[in-house]
């Protein structure tokens, strides 16, 4: 029997990919043991649980950015940290450390080294995040979620993604798809969104602009966000409104082309699924989102537009004719699917492989 302890979490980011992993590697190997390594403010402390896997918790321990009480601090809660993964590596007999980012993976990474135990690292933007440029020290094995990821030995794995996805046959399933948001079947959709906390700017666009959308003969799926207060206008028949969907699968094998911010598992999942897409990047960071899209867009799966420049005169503009031009769109979505995988949790599983077995 196999022991791994996943390390990641913090944001849907790092712990979905962790996720999709453990249960590929509960698939090939029904016997194995998966422990998560996590915090408790994080989102694993929620999704690890409901997933059916055992949860451990260091505390949250971010890097200190200026010089303060937290970073004096920080050296020796570091080492507790590696000293607390250490012993649990060590008596819970684990055989193999994976690392997907957030706070808890520096901290495993530096107890896989000590212990001597197998080190594989995955890494989910194309703009690595600062643990996984320490971590990629320790091991060879590092697997990326983007082709040319600047990480030291990087492997293309893509991204491992929920089965709900991978296994998606969007054609058999639109008709339900339709059926759960009250709309036509027949009529090709235009699926907006800005993840689970909405895009302002974007949102504001897409609600403007949305009868030039219409006019050109298309529905639109408008997931808003929570936060939102843009509620169903009386008359859009063509235009549907959700502050939240918990059926992305079904939203998206309705998609003729989506608009959407540039987060690495929607542009993963996009790719995976062959769906053309208008990109606006996160404007507020370190500019991740930008090159998550890079190799769609130069592939011609994509366009890209930044924040500001993101108004309903451009969605008249240029996202007006692409809806006009089936061609054009069929095209970008094969090429999409060109940089893409529904092979990442496989891929990530055999990389954990290779790293016990030293390859």
């Amino acid at each position: 029997m196999t022991r791994y302890l996943l390390a990641g979490g913090g944001t849907a980011g790092h712990v979905n990919p962790l996720l999709a992993t453990a249960d590929e590697l509960m698939r090939r190997e029904p016997g194995a043991e998966v422990v998560v390594l996590g915090t408790a403010e994080g989102l694993e402390a929620r999704l690890v649980p409901e997933r059916g896997y055992e949860l451990a918790t260091i505390p949250k321990l971010p890097f200190p950015r200026r010089l303060n009480g937290d970073a004096l601090r920080f050296p020796g809660r570091y080492r507790r940290a590696v000293a607390t993964v250490s012993a649990l590596i060590r008596d819970r007999g684990i055989d193999a450390v994976a690392g997907f980012g957030g706070y808890a993976a520096v901290p495993a990474y530096a107890a896989a080294k000590r212990t001597g135990v197998p080190l594989s690292i995955h890494e989910a933007n194309a703009k690595p995040g600062l643990g996984n440029k320490l971590g990629q020290r320790y091991t060879p094995f590092v697997g990326v979620a983007f082709r040319g990821t600047p990480l030291r030995n990087a492997r293309f794995v893509g991204m491992p993604l929920r089965p709900e996805i991978t296994g998606l046959d969007r054609a058999s399933v639109r008709g339900e798809a339709a059926a759960a948001f009250g709309l036509d079947p027949s009529r090709p959709v235009v699926l907006v969104t800005g993840g689970s906390l909405g895009a302002r700017s974007v949102n504001s666009t897409v609600f403007t602009g949305r009868g030039d959308l219409m006019a050109a003969g298309y529905q639109v799926l408008h997931i808003v966000g929570g936060r939102s207060d843009i509620r169903q206008p009386e008359g859009d028949d063509d235009y549907r409104v959700l502050s939240y969907c918990d059926r992305m699968d079904l939203a998206l094998a309705l998609a003729d082309l989506v608009i959407s911010r540039a987060g690495a598992s929607t542009v993963s999942e996009l790719s995976a699924l062959g769906i053309p897409a208008v990109y606006i990047p996160y404007p507020v960071g370190n500019g991740e989102q930008r090159f998550n899209a890079a190799e769609s867009v130069a592939a011609g799966g994509a366009v890209l537009v930044d924040d500001a420049n993101f108004t309903p005169e451009w969605l008249r503009g240029t996202v007006v004719p692409m809806l006009t031009d089936p061609d054009r769109l069929r095209v970008m979505g094969e090429r999409a699917a060109s940089t893409g995988t529904r092979h990442g949790s496989e891929l990530m599983a055999d990389l954990i492989a290779d790293s016990i077995a030293g390859r």
